[in-house]
């Protein structure tokens, strides 16, 4: 009987301690998995209808189109912030400028209607007219011009913006909210958005949007961004343009 409390007693201990040790194990909350990558590669599809007068740009009525790759390197990653450096290259930007519609209605000396499409774009699509007076050779000529738009043509184009960030919120769920900003260049085999404008332009933006993981390794972004296109004066006409651009992206890394 002896050995037996003896044993109880030497074993007791030992039972405390494991007792003790499943319970704090027990009580650890479970390690959670954080949904970001260190390097990430992306395909890209960009689109804006319209254009306004947003913040910087006057050009009105312009529409983007972009195709291209994304790149982004991971900074700082924990429960609360996904923070990123972000590259983008464009081998397709494509921008489309309305083209003016010219109408001379001549009143005097005699009465005629010269109709003339297709010219270089306005800033403005807002219609305006001119009327003109003036005398050659002892006839008073008279009437009125009338500019508008109508028609378009699509400048293509390439950029690059190599200066980018990204915010990544609530890393510790597939569905995120970001905040992003770039800033590059973009070249255009003719001057836009006007002929007196340049084509070298730089570029920036900033939006937002919702990024998707369906697995750890692949998600699809979701966004909306102010962009801006502007040659900083480097030309006497700078109108700038100002898009709302929609943008889907395919990300895939580790």
């Amino acid at each position: 009987m002896f050995n037996v409390r003896l044993l109880l007693l030497r074993c007791l201990p030992v039972l405390l301690a494991t007792c003790t040790i499943a319970a704090a194990q027990k009580e650890l909350p479970p390690q959670t998995s954080l949904y970001g990558r260190t390097n990430s590669f992306g395909f890209l599809f960009a689109y804006s209808n319209d254009s306004s007068h947003i913040i910087m740009g006057y050009a009105e009525q312009r529409k983007l189109l972009h195709i291209g790759a994304d790149y982004s390197r991971k900074l700082i990653l924990n429960r609360y912030l996904n923070w990123q450096y972000d590259v983008e290259l464009l081998p397709v930007a494509l921008e489309s400028d309305p083209l003016t519609k010219f109408v001379n209605v001549q009143t005097s000396p005699t009465q005629a209607t010269i109709i003339v499409t297709g010219q270089t774009p306005m800033i403005s699509c807002a219609p305006y007219a001119e009327p003109y007076s003036y005398v050659f050779n002892g006839v008073t000529y008279s009437g009125t011009n009338t500019f508008s738009c109508s028609g378009r043509q699509w400048t293509i184009g390439e950029a690059f913006s190599p200066v980018g960030f990204r915010w990544n919120f609530r890393p510790t769920h597939p569905i995120q909210p970001f905040f992003e900003g770039h800033g590059g260049y973009m070249y255009t085999t003719h001057p836009i958005p006007v002929a007196q404008a340049g084509s070298f332009n730089f570029t920036f933006d900033f939006g937002m949007g919702v990024e998707w993981y369906r697995t750890p390794n692949h998600s699809m972004r979701f966004e909306w961004r102010y962009h801006h296109i502007s040659d900083h004066d480097t030309t006497d006409v700078n109108p700038g343009i100002d898009n709302g651009l929609f943008q889907v992206t395919y990300v895939f890394g580790r």
